[in-house]
């Protein structure tokens, strides 16, 4: 048994949980479930940040004591993640005894060893931010991540050498190279670290902020809300001396958001350097979710409240289209469509039909009477099996990275394959024939579910939960159950619909109705082999049709062509024409349904940059989101050829 550590942020407590908050939650609470799956020794911890200025001011606005504030908000996090169904192991507040007493043993500690002395500084300061701005840092005399104009104060207060640490943390960070992950993130600290590393203020004077913890050595001055905060994720394993200090220290993890980067990777490490505590050993960090056109901000008010979304849609439907939704690392763009878009597509079309088809043929069916014989497996079978035995391993290479979108993608590659197996088998023609390979069939689907039911609890747990439970499973879930072949005949299984109730309101019919009908509208093009959309406006007919009027410098501005790299290619069920492609524009992912099938075989695409119009309105096209459409020419032959660069250009780059 392997023990694991996994922090998320401790959250600010001046305002209530949102999008971004259950994002990093969702996704550490994925980790550490799937951790406890495989068997680890899991301890999760997550909290909330209570000291500082914004607490003060915040407090003071509400006409209550700082303390009472904390306490209300700090209640509203632990409440909104009972209800998400957050599994984590502690809550840790900055305002308990058991944080501050280690916050001022470690303070005390740098102070014996001359590693904080008293000094004045001047400096551009962001109350927002909590944190002085370099010159270099500074948007148009604005705090970066705020956009609001910046406070110049000068007082004396209290450093910690931290210049003195560049050196070492330059040369750590170069020694192991996935300690700050994804790589953009290490590079971006490692070009930070190309300039001086200044010395970090680590204190306020109690004449401006009383709510703080008080430097031990004097009570003039409260810490900063920085070193103060960093310092919960060794206070809640009861440092120096805990059993959980000494098991789960040495392999901690952070999960943060871009945002706070380099308090995490600069002035953490440094800190644990210069106490004489081990560093962590990776430090993960995220995008931001953009709302509008920009990162959802408070300030900016472009909040998407999380409960809101986790009551109308479902806790495992918001799960499963946050972690489906971002690639980790980069931003992603919210939408409520793309959220239904998902859970219609992907959970009521993909998954749920998959389980009532299934569990309904197996009980209609007689049952799983029999384990059938190796001799028994067609194709069809070995080939889901085997597709089954490599998913276990390359999921659990992917969580290694934190890589949620990709993991879920490897899933749901499964089942879309099972949902494929039962148009072709076709038990119900196999019980009216009463034909012996009715039972090898009934048997593959009912392994496939329980594996499904196992592998799924990580992502979407209610959902697995009752997918287990309809094969008479209730227990906890292991992987060890997930061994392809074990089910034992017998096993008694009900039937489950309406796992995922498709969503279908009148503002997403209308916005879709529109979509297609801007679509399918004829559009201008050149006499000769003719360059047009396809993708989202091809239609199951694969019609094309044709363009014979002009149109304005100002219409075709309109369209935001952008250059697209093909990750992935597969073809979409049930139709002859359409392929589902998973692209990259540089800083996002998105689906692309093209009908091109005719022309191109799915592993043709991958890896080929094409052009995209980006800017359309998102269209379901056989149960399919695509956001999107392909540029390709087709000559009178009437074969379609995709149009690519001639030199190379990044994902994303706007084709004008």
């Amino acid at each position: 048994m392997s023990a694991f550590y996994l922090t998320t942020p401790i959250y600010y407590v001046n305002a209530a949980p949102h999008l971004g908050h259950a994002y990093t939650t969702i996704v550490a609470d994925a980790m550490a479930r799937w951790r406890r799956l495989r068997g680890d020794r899991v301890w999760f911890l997550t909290g909330t940040d209570e000291h500082g200025d914004k607490i003060s001011q915040a407090a003071a606005k509400a006409g209550v004591t700082p303390q009472a504030f904390a306490d209300r908000n700090s209640g509203a996090f632990r409440e909104t993640w009972r209800r998400l169904g957050i599994t984590n192991d502690d809550f840790i507040r900055t305002t308990e005894a058991r944080h501050t007493a280690v916050v001022q043993a470690i303070l005390q500690r740098l102070w014996d060893a001359g590693e904080i002395y008293l000094g004045t500084y001047g400096g551009h300061y962001c109350f927002g931010c909590e944190r002085f701005y370099t010159e270099k840092e500074i948007v148009g005399g604005n705090c970066p991540d705020h956009r609001t104009p910046l406070t110049w104060i000068e007082e004396e207060n209290y450093f910690f050498r931290m210049s003195k640490y560049q050196g070492w943390l330059i040369e750590h960070v170069e020694r192991h190279p996935d300690m700050i992950r994804p790589e953009r993130y290490r590079n971006e600290i490692l070009g930070f670290l190309r300039d001086p590393l200044q010395d970090l203020s680590i204190s306020r004077p109690r004449r401006r902020l009383e709510w703080g913890i008080p430097l031990p050595f004097d009570d003039h001055y409260v810490t900063y809300v920085w070193f103060d905060a960093l310092i919960n994720y060794v206070s809640a394993l009861d440092w120096p001396d805990g059993e959980k200090f000494r098991t789960f220290w040495p392999v901690a993890q952070h999960l943060i958001a871009k945002d706070i980067l380099k308090p995490h990777a600069i002035y953490w490490p440094c800190m644990l350097k210069a106490a004489g505590l081990d560093v962590y050993r990776h430090l993960n960090v995220h995008g931001y979710w953009n709302v509008g056109g920009g990162k959802m901000s408070k300030s900016i008010g472009n909040v998407v409240e999380a409960l809101a979304l986790a009551d109308t849609y479902g806790n495992d439907a918001f799960r499963y289209f946050v972690m489906r939704e971002m690639t980790f690392g980069l931003d992603a763009d919210f939408t409520e469509e793309a959220l239904v878009g998902r859970l219609n597509a992907e959970l009521a079309n993909d998954l749920g039909n998959l389980v009532s088809r299934a569990t309904t043929l197996i009980v209609n069916g007689g049952g799983l009477r029999r384990v059938p014989a190796e001799d028994e497996l067609g194709e069809p079978e070995r080939t889901i099996r085997s597709r089954g035995t490599t998913v276990v391993p390359d999921v659990d290479a992917d969580m290694a990275e934190f890589a949620f979108q990709r993991a879920l993608g490897r899933i749901w590659e499964l089942v879309r394959l099972l949902n494929g197996y039962v148009d072709l088998t076709k038990p119900w023609e196999l019980a009216k024939r009463q034909d012996r390979r009715l039972d090898v069939t009934l048997y593959t689907l009912g392994e496939s579910l329980r594996f499904l039911g196992v592998v799924l609890a990580p992502f979407i747990p209610a959902a697995a939960a009752k997918i287990r439970a309809a094969l008479g499973d209730t227990g906890q879930p292991s992987l060890g159950a997930a061994t392809w072949g074990t089910l034992p005949a017998g096993t008694p299984v009900q039937k489950l619909s309406g796992l995922f109730p498709r969503v279908e309101d009148a503002k997403t019919s209308a916005r879709r109705e529109a979509a297609s009908a801007r679509r399918s509208a004829p559009a201008a093009h050149p006499t000769g082999a003719s360059a047009h959309p396809t993708g989202a406006s091809a239609h199951p007919t694969g019609h094309e049709a044709e363009a014979t009027g002009r149109v304005s410098k100002d219409e075709f501005a309109r369209l935001d062509l952008r250059v697209a790299e093909v990750l992935a290619a597969e073809a979409v069920p049930k139709s002859r024409k359409l392929l589902r492609l998973t692209v990259s524009l540089g800083t996002e992912q998105r689906t692309v349904v093209a009908g091109i099938a005719g022309d191109y075989a799915p592993a043709d695409l991958v890896g080929k940059k094409v052009v995209i119009v980006a800017n359309l309105e998102p269209v379901t096209l056989m149960g399919v989101e695509s956001r999107g459409m392909i540029l390709v020419g087709s000559a009178s032959e009437g074969r379609l050829a995709v149009l690519t660069l001639d030199r190379d250009l990044p994902p994303g780059a706007r084709v004008t």
